[in-house]
């Protein structure tokens, strides 16, 4: 079993299934405010650039570019579920092998 930081032991998990919903929730929503701050942050270059005049001309439309798409990727890397895979195919239940016949009744 893995160690968490806490020193306890982390259960193993043994199922296809996904993270809560509370996770996968916390998880977008960090994605989102780390995008927007990015997206802030090329506002302030942006600004800083038109202040000073410095660095090529094309410099400062790669933020403004920033700054007007990020919201846009943000969004959608927001709403993009969680869709882990561990790698497991469930079978359809059709199987060359033989079933064992049905089972009498007893009574």
């Amino acid at each position: 079993m893995a160690r968490t930081k806490h020193g306890a032991q982390a259960p193993i998990r043994i199922t296809t299934a996904s993270a809560g919903a509370g996770a996968d929730i916390a998880a977008r929503q960090k994605r989102y405010v780390i995008t927007m701050l990015v997206r802030t942050l090329c506002f302030v270059v942006v600004a800083l650039l038109a202040m000073t005049h410095a660095g090529p001309g094309w410099l400062p439309w790669v933020f403004v570019a920033g700054a007007v798409f990020l919201p846009w990727i943000a969004v959608i890397m927001a709403n993009a579920a969680n869709t882990k895979s561990d790698g497991f195919e469930l079978l359809d239940g059709s199987s060359p092998e033989r079933e064992l016949p049905p089972g009498t009744k007893s009574e």
